[in-house]
């Protein structure tokens, strides 16, 4: 199954596709670049958007042109602008556990609330000051799960009541399920779902299919891993880069899979000059659509 280069942007670190249905165009981030960008599916066009801070994670907001986000100092609701700028407002500070860190990984639950992790941004510390916030109208940003050097990898079971969880850091390589108690958002019964050391690829970035399957993407590994709910592995999907990021389903029939990649700086490309690009695959299997916030 051949990869398709959708756009080849040479992005730093791309992540947090989303598929917004209702402008039949996908959007992502670069972090480093502090940018967000949107992919049109009727024109092939590519805009971005500049933001105040690192941007980390997305989701679509209540109203159009409207994102909530993970950046670097909290989380903020976002409006996209005419002007290639972000207007941004914070919705609420984060105080992180030590100097050095921002918002990594996150999307929102099946019921909207945002959840979204933490990270030290330099990988070599091995510093586990990462954490899980859940943020919501009724309580919200809280503070859910802690320990995590990189934490990555959240997805939820079509019905919301498993979540996912993966560490990325080398020294961990582990994703776990949890009970998710969809009426309070709090999850429970922590165990290993997949350890991904024997496996190719550092868990990174993930997504849930229509039949409860988990995707993730095999960074390091150029591969696209997709594992039953019992945890077995399904396939495994190639993409021509070395350093995939996170995957997302969306096109009209939800069943092409998006992938973010990053462009590592300081080493030879020429064996993966599309390095950093975003890439469509088609797997045979449909997604789910993306929540947007709504709590």
């Amino acid at each position: 199954m051949e990869a398709e280069l959708l756009v080849d942007g040479r992005h730093a670190t791309g992540e947090s596709p989303v598929w917004h249905a209702g402008e039949q165009a996908l959007y992502w981030v670069d972090i480093p670049a502090r940018k967000l960008c949107r992919w049109q599916a009727a024109t092939s066009e590519t805009t971005s958007w500049l933001a105040p801070e690192m941007l980390a994670c997305i989701a679509p907001g209540r109203a159009p042109g409207h994102w909530v986000a993970g950046m670097e100092t909290g989380l903020f609701e976002l409006q996209t602008q005419a002007d290639g700028q972000l207007h941004s407002r914070l919705l609420e500070k984060v105080t992180h556990a030590q100097p050095g860190m921002r918002f990594n990984d996150g999307r929102c639950d099946r019921q909207g609330r945002f959840w979204a992790g933490t990270m030290v941004m330099n990988m070599g510390l091995a510093s586990p000051a990462g954490a899980m916030y859940r943020y919501g109208k009724e309580d919200g940003l809280k503070k859910m799960l802690d320990g995590f050097i990189t934490p990555n990898g959240l997805g939820f079971s079509p019905d919301g009541h498993t979540m996912y969880l993966s560490d990325s850091h080398p020294s961990v390589q582990l994703i776990w399920a949890f009970d998710y108690d969809t009426a309070t958002g709090t999850p429970a019964n922590r165990r290993v779902f997949v350890d991904m050391k024997p496996l190719p690829g550092r868990p990174d970035g993930a997504a849930v299919d229509e039949d409860g399957c988990y995707w993730i993407c095999g960074n390091d590994a150029g591969l696209v891993h997709r594992f039953t709910p019992a945890g077995t592995l399904d396939r495994s999907l190639a993409v021509p880069v070395k350093k995939p990021a996170m995957c997302a389903f969306g096109g009209a029939g939800l069943d092409t899979l998006f992938v973010t990649s990053i462009r590592p700086e300081g080493i030879d490309l020429s064996d993966q000059p599309l390095a950093g690009g975003v890439f469509a695959l088609r797997p045979g299997v449909r997604g789910l659509p993306e929540p947007q916030f709504s709590r």
